[in-house]
Order: structure tokens, then C-alpha cells, then sequence
């Protein structure tokens, strides 16, 4: 081979072997400085004595291969959490740090994030946190006094609980499973809350009372209300379904309802998805409530009107002489003359004006604390929704809209969308003795009106002639 030959081979060897270094070098190097896992989510800046703290987790390459997480408090670090395996890019990890088991002291402290990916690189130096996050540990639960309460609650009833709560980012009140909130009430400073409760007309014998406390670590206090809850009992009814009945309600309430469908079929969807759907609006409708009281004194019934059904009536329906289905009545029935006006039973603010199902063109005035009263079957509608209306204020007509066939006036009043029975809150002397008197007690502000007189406490109303109406 000619010298010349044999200088521009080695020369092509050379460059080869350089781009091979280079190359080999450049990708080392590009395996080497790719990120490693990145900690995406903060802890909270505080922990109590049970914490469950979320972290999401990125690998830029491959898959998270190993997390850690660590507690370091007073020169001393305790694992939380220490997981191995292929987890995939991308993870959320939860975390429960109970402190006890940790040996944690109220104090700070830092809360470190270890991680690894299963990336491969040429170099793996010693490993050190991606995170670390200075937190506080606090084991102090809040600290709740309960001041006064109603001393008698029934099913289908309500009644109010005042209370302080010392170191509490939310505190709630309880009937079994059920929560109402509170609000606070009385001097800026002095930390009163007060709640309404309602007990629903089949709550079980037994149901706890209670107050639940929880602050911004996650600590929680609880206490009981010192209630005692007296039985009642309510009554049942037989409604005949008829087909002039069906043919008149069920076209207005279902007209998506196929041609095909028998007009049974159609009122029990009515009578049971349609009136399941209005509950969930009224529960709906009883969150957003003023938290101040908007009322003064007892609530009016309309005058010249007369019970014919009443609350929590089991109603039992027969159609050709079986049962079809059975539902519970949630308020009163009132009758008048037909297109009678329909006077707002206190002041108030209407938190709710259109068609509702069931009860057909409705309107619900918001009274402030969760206490709402509902007015149905209405053949129109007179005010608006964020209307500030008083006591007697015309909200519309009676009439025989939704699943009505008398003229008449359906009346709820409910406590945080749950129904309760409108006779205590049309009996000042209740008012008196179970809402104003705890307030006394507990030192807080009176409601205006709401002291009551001594007018001895009315009996239930019986039930007039009945008309089949729902």
C-alpha cells in the first residue's frame, strides 16, 4: 500500500476512534446529568398527631424505583415510609405520620423526601433528600366548651347548641352520621359558635349528639351535647291512585316519558326519582344560608288555613286495590281558597324560585343558620332569587302545580335542607324555650322577636278533609 494510502486510513481511524470517545463521552454524559426524581407537591406546614400527608413524585426518565420519607427533628431522623419496586414515572404517595410512633415532641421540625429512579448512569454519588420541608409538630387538640343547649330534641325536630372552640380551623355539629355546620356568633374575640341541628322524622332511637373540633394539623375534639331525645310518633295515610289522576299529572311531570310507558310506570319515576331529585335540590339549597339569624320571633302559618295532611305522614299508595309504593310527606298542607296568597312565614332572603319537581313551581326563603322554609305547588311566582322578603311579604298563589290535584299550600321548614316539623317554629313559647333560652344561658346576643311569650304550646294540628294530593 502506498505511504499516502496508508496515512489517510490511519487518519480515518483516528477520526473514527474520536467520534467513538466523543461520542461514548457525550452520551455518558448526557445519561449522567439527566434530573432524577423531582418532589412535586409541599406538605402541609403543620402535622398533628395523626397526619395523612399526599406526595406526588416525577422521574424524568424511567420509572420511580425507590421512596423514603424521613421525619428529622432535634438532630434525630425516623423513617415515615420507605417503599421499593418499580412505581412507575409518575406516583402519588400517601403518607400516615403518627407522630407518638415516630417519637415526635411538639416543636419544628423538617420532613425530608428521598427517591430514587431506576434510570441508569454511570455515577451514583451519595444520595441526599430531593426535598425537604421545615414543618411544625402539634400535638394540642382544639379545646371545645359546649355553653347551652336544647335540652329536648325529638325526631323530626330541631334544636341549637352554643359552644366555644379554642384552636379550631372547623368545628361541626352531628346527628348520628349527619353534620350541620356552625357559626360563629357573640364578641369577635370569644370564640362562641352556635348551630342548628335538625333530627330527621326516622332517626334511630340512641343517635349521639355531638360537637366535632378539628384544627389545621389534623388534630380533632369531640364532645357530646347534653340533649336528650324524646320519641314521636307520626302518622300514616292510604291514597288511592286513579287514572284520571295519571292521565292529569303524569304528561305534566314526564313528558320525556315514552308513548309506550304505562302511565303507572310513569308516576312511579315521578313519585320516586322525581321526588328523590328535589330532596337532593333542597339539601343542595340548604348549604348556601346566611350565618347570621335573618328571622325575628315565631313563624306564621297563613291565615284562614287549615291542616289536611301532615308532617312525616307515611303515605301508602293503592292503585286498583294494591300497593304501588310508599312515601313520607315532608311538611303541611295547608288549604285556603284557591289562589290564595302565599305570605313568607318570617324574614328572610329567597334562596330558591323556580319548578322543583314534585312540588311544582316552589320557592324557599333562607333564614339564616340553615333554617329555610319551602313553599310548593304554587300556580306563580312573585319574587326572585337573592329577594330580601319580611314576615307576610306575598312570595306568590296557591295553586295546584307539580304533583297536586287540590288547590293548596305545601309548607316545609327545613334545618340544613332537612325537613322538620313546622309546628315548633310556629309555637313561640318552642322558640322561646329551645332556641332563645340556650342562648341566654351560653350569654350570647337574643334573636329579635324571639323571646317568646307564654302562651301554652298548641297541640298538633288534626287533619282536616283530605284531598289526594301527593
Amino acid at each position: 500500500m502506498p505511504p499516502q494510502s496508508r496515512t489517510k486510513t490511519w487518519v480515518l481511524v483516528v477520526l473514527v476512534l474520536l467520534l467513538v470517545v466523543v461520542g461514548g463521552v457525550s452520551y455518558l454524559g448526557w445519561r449522567q446529568s439527566v434530573p432524577g426524581v423531582t418532589s412535586l407537591a409541599a406538605p402541609p406546614r403543620t402535622i398533628g398527631q395523626k397526619t395523612v400527608v399526599k406526595l406526588a413524585l416525577e422521574a424524568r426518565r424511567g420509572n420511580i424505583a425507590r421512596t423514603e420519607v424521613r421525619l428529622v427533628q432535634a438532630g434525630r431522623a425516623v423513617v415515615a415510609l420507605r417503599q421499593e419496586g418499580a412505581f412507575g414515572r409518575r406516583v402519588e404517595v400517601p403518607v400516615t405520620l403518627e407522630s407518638a410512633a415516630l417519637g415526635l415532641r411538639e416543636g419544628g421540625a423538617a420532613l425530608e423526601v428521598w427517591a430514587r429512579d431506576d434510570f441508569w448512569r454511570p455515577l451514583r454519588f451519595d444520595e441526599r433528600p430531593i426535598a425537604s420541608h421545615p414543618i411544625t409538630v402539634d400535638l394540642t387538640p382544639p379545646r371545645i366548651d359546649v355553653l347551652a343547649a336544647t335540652r329536648y330534641v325529638s325526631p323530626g325536630g330541631a334544636g341549637l347548641v352554643a359552644f366555644r372552640v379554642t384552636g379550631a380551623a372547623r368545628a361541626t355539629v352531628s346527628a348520628g352520621t349527619r353534620e350541620f355546620p356552625s357559626f360563629a356568633y357573640g364578641a369577635p374575640d370569644a370564640g362562641t359558635r352556635v348551630a342548628l341541628l335538625a333530627l330527621p322524622w326516622d332517626v334511630p332511637p340512641g343517635t349521639p349528639l355531638g360537637i366535632t373540633a378539628q384544627d389545621e394539623a389534623g388534630n380533632i375534639a369531640a364532645r357530646g351535647i347534653p340533649a336528650e331525645l324524646k320519641p314521636r310518633r307520626f302518622p300514616t295515610d292510604t291514597i288511592e291512585v286513579k287514572d284520571s289522576f295519571l292521565r292529569l299529572k303524569v304528561p305534566e311531570l314526564l313528558p320525556q316519558r315514552p308513548p309506550s310507558q304505562p302511565l303507572l310506570e310513569g308516576f312511579l319515576v315521578v313519585n320516586r326519582d322525581l321526588r328523590r331529585q328535589a330532596e337532593a335540590e333542597k339539601l343542595r339549597t340548604g348549604r348556601t344560608t346566611a350565618e347570621k339569624p335573618l328571622w325575628h320571633g315565631a313563624f306564621a302559618q297563613p291565615r284562614n288555613t287549615k291542616v289536611f295532611a301532615n308532617f312525616a305522614e307515611t303515605r301508602t299508595y293503592l292503585y286498583a286495590g294494591r300497593e304501588v309504593d310508599r312515601q313520607v310527606h315532608y311538611g303541611y298542607d295547608l288549604a285556603s281558597t284557591k289562589q290564595s296568597p302565599v305570605p313568607a312565614a318570617n324574614a328572610g332572603v329567597v334562596a330558591f324560585a323556580a319548578p322543583l319537581t314534585i312540588y311544582g313551581n316552589a320557592v324557599i326563603v333562607d333564614h339564616g343558620w340553615g333554617l329555610q322554609t319551602l313553599y310548593a305547588h304554587l300556580s306563580r311566582i312573585d319574587v326572585k332569587v337573592g329577594e330580601t322578603v319580611e314576615q307576610g311579604q306575598e312570595l306568590g298563589r296557591t295553586g295546584t302545580t307539580g304533583l297536586a290535584v287540590g288547590d293548596h299550600l305545601h309548607f316545609e321548614v327545613l334545618v340544613h335542607g332537612v325537613s322538620v316539623t313546622p309546628l315548633e317554629w310556629w309555637d313561640a313559647k318552642w322558640i322561646r324555650d329551645r332556641i332563645a333560652k340556650p342562648l341566654r344561658e351560653a350569654g350570647l346576643p337574643a334573636i329579635s322577636g324571639a323571646e317568646g311569650t307564654d302562651e301554652p304550646e298548641p297541640a298538633p294540628p288534626a287533619p282536616g278533609a283530605r284531598r289526594r294530593a301527593r
